[in-house]
């Protein structure tokens, strides 16, 4: 049998008081799956694909699938558009590609904002931005971490979601893909190939599996992988680095990195795609002495 990658299990919680969540996962930055902390939210009865389709069907909402990334679009660019309706019978039919990702529902839908309040567990969480993500059976997010280095409270309604892991001490063996914000997307994190990427089996990451009403905290600056075993969605709170250089790094991710990337693509095309692709396998195979 192909060896897998080393996956532990995140813990869980079952409720948590502020002072034991600070203490015991915010300081030390570990994640930590706490299953009962939002089941007085209105959201825990109500947020269903149905009740998304109800309360925001006429929306328009933009759609992101599992293509390789290419020149032909920008940082965070949707592949395509459709009314949230019709995307949720899409999600209803069966397995899809499309996601949802990073989208302001709850700007779009006030009335959405009544379904849920801000957890008081010590994160100075941002009141802006709420963000939900939608995704069908079988479709992922590549691995990444967040552009903002952000503390995030992540919460899944309707389904299953498989969440794989890594703190940011494992990026030396991820085959990050430089000016870039994610490993190399050809990497199947479920069975890896070590002849083409050898650093993997010197990673060591975790794995969960979120169910309806549970939440994931992610501490700043983690590597994170989602599949939607079910059709399902979620939704992601932040709050601002604490540490000084991860909120160093996310300015320069914001303000220098993401509009560097795609003057490069604009000027350089596929060329320089191609290019970052493969310094992230030379790079880390020199970073690990690995010669192939």
């Amino acid at each position: 049998m192909k060896e897998g990658l080393k996956l532990t299990e995140i813990p869980r919680e079952e409720s948590l008081s502020k002072k034991d969540f600070l203490a015991k996962y915010v300081k030390p930055q570990k994640p930590v799956v706490i299953e009962k902390l939002i089941g007085d939210w209105p959201a825990y009865e109500k947020w269903s694909l149905d009740y998304m389709k109800q309360m925001a069907g006429e929306k328009v909402v933009p759609l992101f699938d599992d293509r390789p990334i290419s020149s032909k679009y920008k940082f965070n660019e949707p592949h395509e558009r459709m009314k949230m309706g019709d995307y949720i019978e899409l999600l209803k039919k069966g397995p899809t590609s499309y996601r949802v990702f990073l989208y302001h529902l709850l700007k779009e839908v006030p009335a959405l904002q009544k379904d849920f309040s801000y957890p008081n567990i010590g994160l100075r969480l941002l009141k802006q931005i709420p963000m939900l993500f939608f995704g069908g059976e079988g479709s992922k997010v590549f691995m990444h971490y967040d552009i903002d280095y952000a503390n995030i409270l992540h919460f899944h309604f309707h389904g299953k979601k498989q969440c794989i892991l890594f703190p940011p001490s494992e990026t030396k063996y991820l085959y990050k893909v430089p000016h870039a914000l994610i490993a190399r997307e050809d990497i199947d994190f479920m069975n890896p190939d070590y002849e083409k990427f050898p650093a993997l089996k010197k990673a060591q990451g975790l794995i969960t599996e979120l169910k309806h009403g549970e939440t994931l905290y992610m501490p700043e600056g983690y590597w994170h992988q989602m599949t939607y075993l079910t059709a399902g969605f979620s939704m992601s709170l932040r709050a601002t680095p604490r540490n000084l250089k991860n909120l160093s790094k996310a300015v320069y991710n914001v303000f220098f990195m993401r509009h560097f990337d795609n003057y490069m693509r604009s000027w350089k095309g596929q060329k320089w795609i191609d290019y970052k692709n493969e310094q992230a396998v030379k790079r880390t195979n020199r970073k690990n002495k690995i010669t192939q």
